[in-house]
């Protein structure tokens, strides 16, 4: 995993998610969580502003040796705090120029089986299971307003255990800075 992918100069990159989004699936609530010191929190930071920052760069801004950035590293990957490393993507350069919110009120108790689903949609970016005044929350990116409605009309409509859907449309996008 991790230490075959980063060479002991601390030259390498950190490494890539085996899925997107993250490790491969685990039973992370098995693992009980551990605090993280003031080093662990700014190496989060660090690699959130830039996840493909190098051993070497980690050490340097956190004031420790490479093989304890290293070891650090590692650790927060194993224990599931580092789910993976990706890219900042520009939905509306990469063809995806229609972005939505759509909330979802389910069957209820079908929330696994409709999570499986809404996995396989294209464009989908985030699920949530939420309380409140719907049950789910989708985040979508399509090409163009028609694929969406058609999304949303087709494809989520026709799923048994939805009950209602709401679409909110994403006028603008802003990425929130982790140093902020």
């Amino acid at each position: 995993m991790a230490s075959e992918r980063m060479a002991e100069d601390g030259s390498s990159r950190p490494p890539e998610a085996t899925q997107a989004g993250g490790v491969p699936d685990s039973p992370e609530a098995e693992i009980p969580p551990r605090p993280l010191d003031s080093i662990d929190r700014s190496i989060l930071r660090m690699l959130q502003t830039d996840g493909r920052a190098s051993i070497r760069s980690v050490a340097e801004h956190v004031h420790v040796s490479r093989a304890n950035a290293y070891a650090r590293i590692n650790r927060l990957i194993e224990d599931g705090v580092i789910r993976g490393f990706g890219a900042r993507v520009n939905h509306e350069r990469a063809g995806q120029g229609a972005s939505a919110y759509i909330t979802l009120k389910i069957v209820q108790n079908s929330w696994r089986t409709v999570r499986e689903q809404l996995r396989a949609l294209p464009g989908a970016a985030h699920i949530a299971l939420v309380s409140g005044d719907f049950d789910v929350l989708l985040l979508v990116h399509t090409p163009d307003n028609r694929t969406l409605r058609e999304l949303v009309l087709t494809r989520l409509q026709s799923m048994p255990e939805i009950l209602s859907t709401r679409t909110l449309l994403v006028f603008e996008e802003t990425d929130l800075d982790p140093e902020a």
